[in-house]
C-alpha cells in the first residue's frame, strides 16, 4: 500500500517502518493512527518478516500526539482518539515477531508510549523522553500509565508521569526505559545489528519466548510456567529444532527455514 505518513522497506526479513511527518516532528494524527493500524495489519500477516523496526522521519522519533487536532476535542471524541492509538499500539505489543523502536531525537506523549509498546529500545544520544501530559491538562491516552510502570517501575513512573519530566538518554538507560544507546550517526547500524542477529535465530522459538514473555504479565507464576512448558514442548514439532539441534552436535552452522 501507499502511505501518506509512513515509509516501508523491508530487507534481510527485517522490516523497517519509518514515521513520516516531518514538519509535526511525526506527531500522531487521526490519519497516521490509521495508516499505522493498516500497516502493522499487513506486517502481521507478512510470513517473510522476522523483525520490525520501528524509527523516525527527520530529527524526531514520535513528538507526541497532535495537540491541534487534541485541543478542541469534547470528552467523547477524546476516547474515540485515546481508543484508536491505544489499539494500535496493543496491537504492536502483541505482534508475533519481535519489534524494536529506534529512537531518534524526541519521544514525547504519543512517542513515549509507541516506544514502550515495543520490545527493546534503542536510541540515540540526543534522545529526549518523557510522559508530558499533566503539563497540557490530560493524562497519557495511548497506554502509558499501564506499560511504564511495568517497565521502569511504578514509583519511578508515577515520578515521571506527575512531574511530566522529559528526561535524556542516559537517565533513561539507567532507570531501564531504554536497552542500549548510541550515537546519532551509528543508531540505526546498531539496531540493525541487533534485529539480523535477531533474525538469524529460529523464528518459532523467538516467537514463543516473546509470547511466553507476554504471557505472563497477566498469568500467576504457576500459569506463567506451565504455559512457558507448553511453548518450549511446541517447539519439538519445528524442522528448526532439528535442524539446530543437529546443527549444534555436528559443530556446523544452520539456517533456518521458519518451518
Amino acid at each position: 500500500m501507499t502511505y501518506k505518513y509512513l515509509c516501508i522497506s523491508t530487507e534481510n526479513q527485517i522490516c523497517t517502518l519509518k514515521i513520516s511527518n516531518p514538519s509535526q516532528l511525526n506527531a500522531l494524527n487521526s490519519s497516521l493512527l490509521k495508516e499505522l493500524d493498516e500497516a502493522v495489519g499487513e506486517i502481521e500477516t507478512n510470513p517473510d518478516i522476522r523483525v520490525l523496526v520501528i524509527t523516525g522521519d527527520g530529527r524526531s522519533f514520535v513528538a507526541g500526539a497532535d495537540i491541534s487536532e487534541m485541543a478542541e476535542l469534547d470528552s467523547i471524541a477524546a476516547g474515540e482518539f485515546a481508543f484508536r492509538g491505544a489499539s494500535v499500539f496493543r496491537k504492536i505489543e502483541l505482534l508475533p515477531i519481535p519489534v524494536i523502536a529506534a529512537i531518534n531525537g524526541f519521544a514525547l506523549g504519543g512517542g513515549c508510549e509507541l516506544a514502550l509498546s515495543c520490545d527493546i529500545r534503542i536510541a540515540s544520544e540526543n534522545v529526549k523522553i518523557g510522559q508530558p501530559e499533566v503539563s497540557l491538562g490530560i493524562t497519557p491516552g495511548f497506554s502509558g500509565t499501564v506499560r511504564l510502570g511495568r517497565i521502569v517501575g511504578v514509583a519511578k513512573a508515577k515520578e515521571l508521569i506527575y512531574t511530566g519530566k522529559v528526561i535524556d538518554s542516559n537517565e533513561a538507560l539507567s532507570i531501564g526505559l531504554l536497552n542500549k544507546v548510541y550515537a546519532a550517526e551509528t543508531l540505526m547500524d546498531e539496531v540493525y545489528k541487533m534485529a539480523e542477529k535477531i533474525a538469524g535465530n529460529a523464528p518459532i522459538a523467538v516467537r514463543n519466548a516473546k509470547r511466553s514473555i507476554n504471557d505472563s504479565i497477566d498469568l500467576s507464576a504457576d500459569e506463567a510456567i506451565k504455559n512457558e512448558m507448553r511453548l518450549f514442548a511446541s517447539c519439538f514439532n519445528s524442522e528448526d529444532q532439528k535442524d539446530g539441534m543437529k546443527a549444534f552436535l555436528n559443530k556446523s552452522k544452520t539456517k533456518f527455514n521458519n518451518r
